[in-house]
């Protein structure tokens, strides 16, 4: 079952199942290479609604939490 990417506990990883982004963002994490298919591997996660950091094809790049909750995961990760 998918979730978002925003709630990936840290030092978990998925696969991007769905991305609801527009404009400039989509274009932005497109060039990034954050595509529906590719692994991504939660890094960090910054207090409260900070922003979180998660490697994607050998590059760490970190997201606006609102962002990343529009991006969906899906894969296996632990509780905590």
């Amino acid at each position: 079952m998918p979730i978002a990417l925003s709630r990936l506990p840290e030092g978990s990883s998925g696969t991007v199942t769905e991305i609801h982004l527009g404009g400039a963002i989509l274009r932005r994490t497109q060039e990034l290479g954050l595509t529906e298919g590719c692994q991504v591997h939660c890094v960090m996660r910054g207090a409260g609604q900070g922003p979180i950091a998660v490697k994607l094809r050998g590059a760490v790049i970190a997201l606006r939490r609102q962002d990343a909750a529009r991006i969906l995961v899906e894969g296996t990760w632990t509780n905590g």
